[in-house]
């Protein structure tokens, strides 16, 4: 099976992780999963000081595989436990992750970016959750660590996305700067932070998060009692058939 992903470690402990699922970047069950372990797995490396995720393509990541669940709606389920381990991976990483987004920040790609530490917008990058106009539920806890409650509830009602150069205006990401720059702005962020004691940012990244109001990952789970329930609807199955034949939804 194609990797989903790539991940390498630099000399100076900069971890760069690249997503490149073609066309959308929109990750399987397997690929969720995968990507969770891996990010797990090179925060318990000593020599990470850091975490750099990135793209290839046409956009950072637009979520999960509609076309795998209108296939098997049973996958639900598994792709649920990998979001949730992903995000987990990403906010509870023993180091700083840093998220360079580009194009289109959908769905999972908000919950990675929402997860993360820092967050580097191209200025091409837009962000969204479609979540309703796909049948499910997920990622407003996310968003709503970038964005303020009313801005997180207009954009999850209306489906509707922010460009970077807004997203920069209300405080929701670090800077912005020319597509052709991101990686090298990333990366440059990424090793002012590992030239620091890497004890003392590896103890400042756990203490940041203990200082956050409520429990991400609780706020999360919560939301994905409602993705259940949606899966049961017959609305939820219009959707996705709407999206994978490329057609209005009817209701």
């Amino acid at each position: 099976m194609q990797e989903q992903f790539s991940t390498r470690v630099h000399d100076d402990g900069v971890a760069e992780v690249v997503i490149d699922r073609p066309p959308v970047n929109a990750l399987d069950a397997r690929g969720w999963n995968a990507l969770a372990a891996a990010l797990e797995a090179l925060g318990r490396r000593p020599e990470v000081r850091v975490i750099v995720i990135r793209a290839e393509g046409r956009g950072f990541c637009a979520g999960v595989d509609i076309k795998e669940l209108e296939a098997d709606p049973g996958l639900i389920v598994e792709v649920n436990a990998g979001n949730y381990a992903t995000f987990r991976a990403v906010h509870l990483n023993p180091v700083p992750v840093i998220s360079a987004v580009h194009g289109f920040v959908l769905g999972g790609g908000i919950g990675i970016c929402g997860a993360a530490d820092i967050v580097i917008a191209a200025e091409d990058a837009r962000f969204g959750l479609p979540e309703v106009d796909r049948g499910a539920m997920g990622g407003a806890a996310h968003l709503q660590r970038m964005f303020g409650v009313q801005k997180t509830r207009y954009l999850f009602f209306t489906g509707e996305m922010i460009g970077a150069p807004e997203a920069l205006r209300l405080g929701a990401i670090e800077r912005v700067v020319p597509r052709e720059q991101l990686r090298d702005e990333a990366m440059a962020v990424a090793a002012k932070i590992a030239a620091k004691s890497p004890a003392m940012i590896r103890i400042a990244k756990e203490a940041l998060t203990g200082i956050e109001d409520g429990c991400l990952e609780d706020k999360y789970r919560w939301e994905q009692g409602f993705t259940l329930q949606a899966y049961m609807s017959p609305d939820s199955a219009e959707t996705r058939r709407a999206f994978v034949q490329k057609r209005d939804a009817r209701f």
